[in-house]
């Protein structure tokens, strides 16, 4: 799902991920009324009921961390920003940091260097800074008042440095009602335990194949 190779991916609604054209402006796409297994993009049948379904947290930030680094290394034609996260996390590949694929640790540590902060231009200084903002009042431990206000910054912060939309990011744009009440409650540490679960799931998947 994650390169875009499934067309409707998205549970609750026929958002269509290779119309990128639409993204970003189209809000609204017709509901998921059921998910039938054939059917847009529908392997399965579903294992749980859709209001059972939680968006972590940390799941999001992946998403988010992952569009906005593959931006700007396509922005920063110096790939400066590139070379400053390849020397940081030296134990990290190439093709790992040019995809975007870090762990919520990372994340954490990178949202409090400044040095990072100040490799960014303008253009990319804008999103980082939502993204940071988000993070700490919505997607942390804390929801804010104006988090709608929030997400619609970041939203349009992001489009204007030429992030494509992704699912979790579509998640922000057209299903934010969706997201519980207490999202703070369900901790990074949580998250990236059952993170570590379902790769150890895929691993073992591949060796029963």
């Amino acid at each position: 799902m994650q390169p875009g190779y499934t067309r409707y991916c998205c549970f609750l609604c026929e958002w269509d991920s290779r119309a990128r054209q639409s993204h970003y402006i189209v809000k609204e796409w017709p509901l998921q009324y059921q998910l039938t297994a054939g059917v847009k993009s529908v392997s399965c049948q579903s294992l749980v009921y859709l209001e059972k379904i939680l968006l972590p947290p940390l799941h999001i930030k992946l998403g988010l961390m992952k569009n906005f680094v593959k931006a700007i290394v396509n922005y920063n034609k110096e790939e400066e920003d590139f070379k400053y996260l390849k020397d940081k996390f030296p134990k990290v590949n190439d093709a790992k940091i040019k995809e975007g694929v870090f762990i919520g640790p990372q994340i954490r540590e990178q949202f409090k260097d400044l040095n990072f902060e100040a490799c960014l231009n303008s253009v990319e200084k804008a999103p980082w800074n939502s993204f940071k903002s988000l993070n700490e009042n919505f997607l942390g431990t804390k929801k804010s008042p104006i988090y709608e206000e929030l997400v619609v910054t970041l939203l349009d912060a992001f489009r204007t440095m030429g992030c494509n939309m992704s699912l979790k990011i579509q998640f922000l744009h057209s299903h934010l009602q969706f997201f519980p009440e207490n999202l703070g409650a369900v901790s990074d540490e949580l998250g990236e335990r059952f993170h570590q679960d379902m790769s150890t799931m895929k691993v073992l998947s591949k060796h029963d194949g």
